[in-house]
């Protein structure tokens, strides 16, 4: 039978609607056992004070009260700042319990890679069973020992073992696991790459957590298929291997978490990513449907400065964004977001798969589904020739690469296995570069400089002519900006409105978007609105914020 989504049955009886007779009896949940235990996953962001030097760095918050909290601090012996996880701590006869219990529970219940969105109804439903259970032995425990078993419980069957509470905390981009043996690492916002006090130390156990990652993410890994690469069900990317043929330490993982709202552009300001003449400049471009490229390195920002960008699409406009795994998240309704999808069995002649759908099939659909934009999440392969057709075609299109310049993204383009024309590449408008840097001792993102392609070369590979109206001192961490634009002029010439409009709605949004900023309007939602108001009534928007008289 079924109870929240959950099977319940006899593993050796494992029949079900496919032709399996179900096993009703096993259900061993209580409906008059009242459930008491109660976590609470923390939500409010913590506030992480700054410190002159890393050896004063002491800072503790909650991630799932009353159980699990982070300690980041200095450590004297190793010289370094650690993540620490602090949990309960289990006396013999706990471990004993806890032993007891999970092996019983995988008998009579399926519940390790399930999906329930209300986490109260699962925790009171394993509680139910681990009370009955527990009766059923004759064992004895207190409530508190009780209470401290029930979370690892629901620790290692609803959530993801060692790493669960890690998953909750905002403050962390990646988790990084390098086998058995060794700590894990995370990337913090404030603190970046952080030593934690989390240790797999045996490859059975490893492999074991690799195989449910793959189940959270709807995918297969076996040693036949060893690599990797998907979503968890709370959209972080996942990417891991399966064996020591292939990481001589053992299975490996990565996550790579995002935000659960992207950042908008006032926000990216308030991160001095970028200034508000530089966000006026592109929303501008965007309006008057330029092709944009956002470059870098990785762990440079480009996804979350492109999905930033997006706001800027005008709100009726028809959308279609390509990804081989979802990061982008978009408010406009007219959007259809496609994600690629990996193939079964082996190649055939082409090197597809049975099933496959790439990045290049989505694309070639897209340019029949009528866009007024396309977004492909990182170009990497033959799916950018279809792009610069369709840019050159008049479909202004965005994209993230990996590339630190211009003349690396071109020489990129131009070479296997792209190899594009340039007089395809000249179809490119904007290049905003990204780089990860450090001010103040504190890692940082900040757009370097933003390009406008004015011609590409023939004769040289990557040799391009391009212009600069923006660039960032990395010694005083400002931008300048100069008043000349091939964009700007690009517009006059393709839509017929005036420079003098042009430069005069450039002065207005940027000083909105400075207004917003000072009026701490960061949200997802408010920041959307008020952009398509602007679109459908700039008077009104710009009276409101004092801008105007």
């Amino acid at each position: 039978m079924e109870v929240l989504g959950i099977s319940v049955f006899k593993k050796e009886e494992k029949e079900n609607r496919q032709g399996i007779k179900e096993n009703p009896t096993n259900q061993v949940i209580s409906p008059d056992i009242k459930s008491e235990f109660k976590i609470e996953i923390v939500s409010d962001l913590a506030h992480l004070p700054e410190f002159d030097a890393k050896q004063q760095i002491d800072v503790k918050y909650d991630l799932i009260k009353p159980y699990a909290s982070i300690h980041i601090h200095w450590d004297e012996e190793s010289k370094e700042v650690l993540y620490e996880l602090i949990e309960p701590t289990l006396d013999d006869h706990e471990k004993r319990m806890l032993k007891l219990i999970e092996d019983s529970l995988k008998e009579i219940i399926n519940i390790s890679f399930i999906e329930v969105n209300e986490s109260q109804k699962v925790i009171e439903y394993l509680e139910k069973n681990v009370r009955v259970l527990l009766k059923e032995f004759g064992e004895s425990i207190s409530d508190e020992s009780l209470y401290k078993v029930l979370y690892y419980i629901y620790r290692n069957f609803s959530g993801l073992n060692e790493i669960e509470a890690l998953m909750h905390d905002y403050f962390i981009e990646d988790i990084e696991c390098n086998g058995i043996g060794t700590p894990l690492y995370i990337v913090h916002r404030k603190y970046r790459n952080l030593k934690t006090n989390i240790v797999f130390e045996d490859i059975p156990k490893l492999a074991g957590f690799v195989e449910k990652l793959a189940q959270k993410a709807g995918k297969y890994v076996s040693y036949a298929n060893p690599l990797l690469d998907g979503r968890l069900p709370d959209g972080s990317r996942v990417n891991a291997t399966y064996s020591t043929d292939i990481s001589s330490r053992g299975p490996t993982f990565t996550i790579r978490k995002f935000t659960k709202e992207p950042w908008t552009p006032v926000k990216l300001l308030d991160f001095r990513t970028a200034s508000p003449e530089m966000l006026a400049y592109l929303w501008l471009a965007i309006e008057y449907e330029s092709n944009i490229m956002v470059i870098g390195g990785t762990g440079s920002g480009k996804t979350s400065f492109l999905n930033a960008l997006a706001f800027f699409i005008p709100p009726a406009a028809r959308i279609v964004s390509i990804e081989d795994t979802k990061e982008l998240n978009l408010m406009h309704e007219n959007w259809l977001p496609s994600v690629a999808r990996e193939g079964v069995g082996l190649a055939n002649m082409v090197g597809q798969k049975h099933g496959e759908v790439s990045l290049f099939d989505l694309l070639k659909e897209s340019f029949r589904q009528r866009p007024d934009f396309v977004i492909v999440g990182e170009i990497r392969g033959a799916e950018a020739f279809v792009l610069f057709q369709g840019m050159s075609s008049g479909h202004p299109s965005f994209g993230t690469m990996h590339a630190e310049d211009v003349e690396t993204m071109i020489r990129r383009l131009e070479t296997e296995p792209i190899n594009l024309s340039p007089g395809l590449v000249e179809s490119l408008d904007v290049v905003c570069v990204m780089i990860q840097t450090k001010v103040g001792g504190q890692a940082v993102r900040r757009v370097r400089e933003i390009n406008e392609i004015v011609g590409v070369s023939e004769a040289q590979v990557g040799g391009a002519k391009y212009n600069t109206p923006f660039v960032r001192n990395p010694q005083t961490d400002q931008f300048f900006f100069n008043t000349k634009s091939h964009v700007f002029e690009k517009i006059v010439q393709r839509h017929g409105v005036t420079m003098e409009k042009l430069n005069n709605e450039f002065v207005l949004r940027a000083k909105l978007i400075m207004a917003m900023y000072k009026a701490k309007i960061f949200g997802f939602k408010e920041v959307q609105d008020i952009i398509n108001a602007y679109y459908k009534t700039p008077l009104v928007v710009l009276k409101k914020f004092n801008i105007i008289g």
